[in-house]
């Protein structure tokens, strides 16, 4: 088998799972040498010792979309923290760091779980069967996404189309790419508006607090960020939990049964899923040796979660769940490092709300018909999950 033979392979699974070549790529050749169009080579790193080395080396890796432009790239910069590296990642990280402790986000609970409630009283009066990622799974998160912004009601439902339509490669690279522009370019917009009226929602806040330091292109890509790291990857967490939580019975019963159980429950499978399948790219600072590996300065490292995550080397069953095994707080699915997602608090809040919620309310919650799981996608997940009770 040449490396070039799995260029996609670090997007590609099998149901829950990581496609068997990803594995043999993890115990054979753990930093993977792949071409990608246009002839550079990119190198995938699969071991979880490495994944959070590289992930946790800000000095000689860097994240500045930058080095994309470098690879041929002719879209303009689309911002975000995860595009940034030291100092300027670090002066707009302390404006938001203060706003996703558990402090504020309590302030957000009652908010989620009236949402939730919400829309299990839709799907219980409009009955059984259901797509639970149209009634449920994609409603919540957006919801949240657009509440903690600050985005109007009327303008949600085609801003929510952007985040979507950037995480789906089936129309290539460059689709994606223009669905980040769209989003930067509406993004920029509602902050010229809040500017001028702010809101109570997260860009109304900074900018009444921190408005004369930092400008509307910052501000919006700093929106982004929230967007991308907020909305697609908790809807794809609550459809595949779900779908685990039904397909485990005696796992779902305790959810719905043991108060506190959840709380286990959602790191393990947060661990489990890695929906996030690699992390932003990295980019060498200088040359170097990577498990052997010779990389050049200025070349892109990939980061797997998915198989960093399942690495044998942390436990002989990482291919199952087990809610209290003694790794379920160190995973990666948030990522590590200066650039570890700053809003996995609240995706974590969503979760311990939504799944005890959804299976109280529907105790004999059931699949019922085939569930197409994401193709390709930084962000996989489930295009629907069609459920009866």
């Amino acid at each position: 088998m040449s490396d070039s033979e799995f260029p996609l392979v670090q997007f590609m699974r099998e149901g829950f799972d990581p496609v068997a070549e990803l594995a043999r790529i993890q115990t054979e050749q753990p930093v993977f040498p792949m071409e990608i169009p246009g002839g550079q080579t990119v190198y995938l790193v699969t071991r979880y010792n490495d994944v959070r080395n590289v992930l946790g080396d800000h000095d000689r890796f860097s994240n500045d979309f930058g080095n994309v432009i470098g690879l041929g790239s002719t879209q303009e910069d689309p911002g975000g923290l995860g595009f940034r590296d030291p100092p300027e990642h670090t002066r707009l990280r302390k404006y938001l760091t203060p706003e996703f402790t558990m402090r504020r986000l309590r302030r957000l609970e009652p908010r989620i779980e009236a949402m939730v409630e919400e829309h299990l009283d839709r799907m219980e009066a409009q009955g059984s069967p259901a797509d639970l990622v149209e009634s449920f799974a994609l409603p919540i998160p957006s919801l949240v996404v657009c509440e903690l912004l600050g985005v109007p009601y009327e303008e949600r439902a085609g801003f929510l189309k952007m985040s979507t339509d950037r995480f789906d490669f089936t129309a290539g690279p460059e689709a994606s790419l223009q669905a980040i522009n769209d989003a930067m370019t509406y993004l920029t917009d509602l902050v010229a508006r809040e500017r001028l009226d702010p809101g109570e929602g997260l860009l109304g806040q900074l900018l009444r607090e921190h408005g004369d330091e930092l400008d509307d292109r910052t501000l919006a890509s700093m929106a982004d960020g929230m967007l991308t790291g907020g909305h697609d990857t908790s809807t794809s967490m609550l459809a595949l939990g779900t779908l685990w939580l039904l397909e485990n019975p005696e796992q779902a019963a305790k959810v719905r049964e043991v108060d506190g159980y959840v709380v286990q429950v959602v790191e393990e499978l947060l661990r489990y899923m890695s929906v996030v399948q690699v992390a932003f790219p990295r980019f060498a600072r200088e040359d170097m040796e990577l498990q052997g590996q010779p990389v050049k300065k200025g070349e892109m490292v990939l980061c797997s979660l998915s198989a960093a995550n399942r690495d044998p080397h942390l436990g002989g069953d990482m291919n199952e769940v087990k809610p209290y095994r003694d790794t379920a707080g160190s995973h990666l699915a948030f990522g590590h490092g200066i650039h570890r997602c700053i809003g996995a608090p609240l995706a974590q809040m969503e979760m311990r709300i939504a799944f005890p919620a959804l299976l109280r309310r529907f105790p004999g919650l059931r699949v019922a018909g085939e569930v197409p799981f994401r193709k390709l996608a930084i962000v996989y997940g489930v295009e629907k999950l069609p459920v009866a009770w």
